[in-house]
């Protein structure tokens, strides 16, 4: 292996695990019900949900092979799990997983 890419992991496991240590020390300062709360949980939700959008629309990989309409169908699918499972989020997770491979081998 490269030293380079030893360093690049390096590096990024440690900005990875240095933001979550300040994080779980600071956030005993930060109330759940504060309006600074509330912004980063829809900072996150509106990040995730560009995330599937742009997932959807312009795939990359494998994924370039499936259909548009294969592809709406296992988010409306799996939309429809996370509501029906209480808004769990492994439940849809692997059900599109499934969906998806099920869709574009056999239909």
């Amino acid at each position: 292996m490269s030293a380079n890419i030893v360093y690049a992991i390096l590096v990024t496991s440690l900005a990875t695990f240095l933001s979550r240590f300040l994080g779980a020390i600071t956030s005993e300062g930060i109330k759940e019900t504060s309006k600074l709360f509330k912004w980063f949980n829809c900072l996150a939700y509106a990040t995730l949900a560009a995330l599937i959008a742009r997932t959807i629309i312009f795939p990359a990989g494998i994924l370039i092979d499936a259909s548009y309409s294969s592809r709406l169908l296992v988010v409306l699918l799996s939309l429809f799990v996370f509501f029906i499972s209480k808004k769990n989020f492994v439940y849809p997770t692997i059900f599109s997983a499934f969906c998806m491979a099920i869709i574009n081998n056999y239909i």
